[in-house]
């Protein structure tokens, strides 16, 4: 019985993998984009830096966990993982319209500009992990 339990940790194994790996480039490209170093300021402990990235990190593997969990191929899993990648970035960028100096608010430790980027990020990214069907 426990035998058969564990026949699909193989798999399993193949999709946390390949969904942490998406995980990490997600992490290294956000960062990348925007202005400051979103890990530096959460050591400085900037709650408003912890807010923004973990909220836009729910908002991306929201649709990454729904491709896991309707997919058959590792391929769809990281298509769909590029996909939500381009629709952060997106929301950030667009995120910045209603707010022109955002990352320079949540830098200086302001909560409220952190909340909307990180809200909008969840947001979107609830949408997407929504649309994708198969």
């Amino acid at each position: 019985m426990i035998l058969q339990s564990l026949a699909g940790l193989p798999t399993y194994l193949a999709y946390f993998s390949t969904a942490f790996a998406i995980v990490i480039v997600y992490l290294i490209v956000y960062t990348r984009i925007t202005p400051d170093d979103e890990f530096a300021l959460i050591r400085s402990n900037v709650p408003g830096a912890a807010i923004a990235l973990g909220l836009s990190l729910l908002g991306f593997t929201l649709p990454v966990t729904s491709v896991v969990a309707h997919t058959e191929n590792l391929i769809d899993c990281m298509i769909w993982g590029v996909i939500a990648l381009i629709v952060q970035v997106i929301v950030y960028f667009a995120a910045r319209i209603p707010v022109p100096n955002l990352p320079q608010r949540i830098a200086a430790g302001d909560l409220a500009p952190a909340i909307w980027l990180g809200s909008a990020s969840l947001a979107a990214g609830a949408l997407s992990a929504a649309s994708i069907s198969y």
